[in-house]
């Protein structure tokens, strides 16, 4: 079954982490798993030439987003206009658990406004306090209901938080879930279900999960075939707006 990775890095993370993910690594799942495209972003917002530099290597199956820092509110600015406007990425990546800002905080408002002038989603990881809770990101969406706001691994571990990932897609419309890291498969389903059948995703957030973890995980949800191949291959195609090859 073919895939769209809709949650990757490459860079190398340090400290408790540990891990790193380079093109070869990339290139090697893509092919044993057959993902056709990855959604991918650089390690930090510092990074972005790794993720321009692979995208231009590979055009045909990297989806690029630019990583911003919006306490680095000039440079964010610059890098979006950059990346997105002259080197063609197709969206934007925010943390706020790595960068220490919380979700809905009015620093946001100029990668926002930016997102909606380039019309692109913003991919923000959520569920660490206090600063990335799905309610946080909710009253982010809430705040420009024209951006499309993936919230990426729905919620990650606590159950508290998946559960209020699904209820705030469900009353937003704009917010998109990626399933990575998350390990209720059944809650994929539910996503499914009740909050839409395009706005839930298969990611594998590599290189901190691996992709026959995350693909178990939607494959045992309990979703009929066809209904998987939205999940893992045609909800990201729609969402990132990019022709089949």
């Amino acid at each position: 079954m073919k895939k769209i990775d809709a949650h990757a890095h490459i860079g190398e993370y340090g400290g408790w982490a540990g891990v790193s993910s380079s093109e070869e690594s990339i290139l090697k799942n893509m092919n044993e798993y057959e993902i056709e495209k990855t959604i991918l972003c650089s390690a930090n917002y510092e990074r972005n030439e790794d993720t321009r530099e692979m995208f231009e290597s590979y055009p045909k199956c990297i989806i690029p987003l630019v990583y911003v820092n919006p306490l680095k509110s000039e440079k964010a600015i610059s890098d979006i206009d950059y990346y997105i406007g002259e080197k063609g990425f197709q969206g934007i990546k925010i943390n706020p658990l790595r960068d220490a800002f919380v979700a809905d905080d009015t620093c946001l408002d100029v990668v926002m406004e930016k997102a909606q002038e380039y019309k692109v989603p913003v991919f923000i990881h959520s569920g660490h306090p206090p600063y990335s809770l799905p309610w946080s990101i909710a009253l982010l969406a809430e705040r420009f209901p024209k951006v499309k706001v993936v919230m990426i691994h729905m919620g990650h571990g606590h159950g508290v938080y998946i559960d209020a990932a699904l209820k705030m897609a469900r009353r937003y419309e704009n917010i998109y879930l990626e399933m990575s890291g998350m390990p209720m498969g059944c809650k994929i389903k539910e996503a499914y279900e009740t909050v839409g059948a395009d706005r839930i995703m298969f990611g594998t957030d590599s290189p901190f999960h691996h992709p026959s973890v995350e693909i178990q995980k939607v494959l045992t949800c309990g979703l009929e075939e066809e209904k998987l191949e939205d999940i893992f291959y045609y909800n990201a195609l729609k969402l990132m707006d990019v022709r089949k090859e």
